[in-house]
């Protein structure tokens, strides 16, 4: 199990599941004061699982990213405000084609002020009418997070130009998060 105590006092984690992590790592990895971004597995019953294992749906884990952010820098509701806009929340244990209990929307709250925030996030976009259905997404205390293989970590940047999945899939989430978010994006990713 992956230790959840930052070095730095001042950094601090959210952790998201929106589909596949590879989508969701690609997408965070871009934002301002975002240092670190690792895909996972969390929310299940099974310790130390294995992508085998999730993919059958059985384990209880969601594909996930562990989020090492500074929030002097970006704060938690403008991570959620980013999650929110870059998948669809309002399609349960499914995001595309990718489908089971594994690719739910959930946030995984690390603390009460994290889960009041998560809260208030999700009520205030169902009481604008935001979404035509009702948002599936759901809150969940955080327990532990397992570091998905390696082959899975920094999938987008190592294999875009030759998967086609990247291609199809997280390209267009990437510009969304470009166009939505521009000002949130580090240089090096405009």
């Amino acid at each position: 199990m992956a230790n959840q105590n930052n070095t730095n006092q001042n950094l601090k984690t959210a952790t998201f599941a929106g589909g596949c992590f590879w989508c969701t790592e690609a997408i965070f990895k871009r934002v301002k004061g975002v240092k670190s971004v690792i895909s996972g597995y969390t929310g299940g019953s099974i310790p130390n699982p294995t992508y085998e294992q999730v993919t059958t749906g059985t384990t209880g884990h969601a594909e996930a990213v562990n989020i090492t952010y500074d929030p002097e820098v970006i704060s938690y509701k403008q991570l959620l405000d980013i999650f929110w806009a870059t998948h669809d929340p309002t399609s349960l244990n499914r995001q595309g084609a990718d489908i089971g209990s594994q690719y739910r929307s959930a946030i995984f709250y690390h603390d009460q002020e994290q889960k009041n925030q998560a809260k208030e996030s999700k009520e205030y976009l169902e009481s604008i009418g935001k979404y035509t259905d009702p948002i599936v997404t759901t809150l969940e205390p955080f327990t532990s997070f397992y570091p998905a293989e390696d082959y899975h970590q920094n999938y987008y940047d190592a294999q875009g130009a030759v998967n086609s999945y990247c291609a199809i899939v997280i390209d267009p989430k990437v510009k969304k998060l470009l166009t939505t978010h521009k000002d949130r994006v580090k240089e090096e990713y405009k």
